[in-house]
């Protein structure tokens, strides 16, 4: 209404709004609460705090400089004022692949097509590959009861991590030709894995790299 009072009467668009003429004035002129200033202030330092970093610090680090320089402030409350205020840091999470494919091995036809379903007990096994720090995890999963069958964890992701999360399945199910269906990756591709598989009498299967 403001911005629009000098075209219109402020009395006509008070009408038009449904709010009395006084009540309008009352809120132009009512003064900004105490939680108002104090947070266009907390706004103000972040902003500095923000710009010191080159744009970099997040709320996670901009937090901790607040209670150093002695401001009583609750992490989500910066993360608001942050967000309200149009600022984010930068992250430098770096992204760790955990599929390769190696070019010159023979990936194994994919039996499964996409069509995660099964009639029985291992009759379709898959792998699900999980990072955590610096761990990684293979696991192999019976999609029929969707339970975890066999599943290993190494500081890398080679062939003999694979091997072992199927070791542990081959161990627990006593499988009649049941298919593993995986991606590509060179540890699936690789002969360690390949021959393992083909004596415990293990159909394999694989779909695109990644997925």
């Amino acid at each position: 209404m403001k911005a629009h009072q000098a075209e219109f009467p402020i009395r006509r668009m008070c009408q038009l709004l449904g709010v009395s003429t006084s009540g309008y004035y009352g809120w132009v002129n009512r003064l900004p609460s105490a939680r108002t200033i104090q947070n266009k202030a907390l706004t103000d330092q972040i902003r500095r705090i923000h710009s010191d970093s080159r744009g970099t610090y997040g709320a996670l680090r901009i937090y901790p400089e607040l209670l150093d320089q002695g401001v009583h402030i609750g992490y989500h409350r910066v993360a608001r004022l942050m967000r309200l205020a149009g600022l984010q840091g930068v992250s430098r999470r770096r992204f760790v692949r955990t599929t390769c494919q190696d070019r010159q091995a023979a990936p194994a036809a994919d039996l499964v097509e996409r069509d995660f379903s099964a009639q029985a007990p291992n009759q379709l096994w898959v792998y699900i590959p999980t990072l955590s720090g610096f761990a990684y995890l293979a696991v192999v999963l019976d999609v029929f009861s969707r339970r975890i069958v066999g599943w290993a964890t190494a500081a890398n992701m080679k062939a003999e991590l694979v091997v072992a999360a199927l070791e542990m399945a081959t161990s627990q199910r006593k499988a009649d030709r049941v298919i593993h269906h995986s991606d590509k990756g060179s540890q699936y591709t690789s002969l360690l894995f390949g021959n393992r598989c083909k004596k415990a009498d293990i159909q394999l299967s694989m779909g695109s790299t990644g997925d």
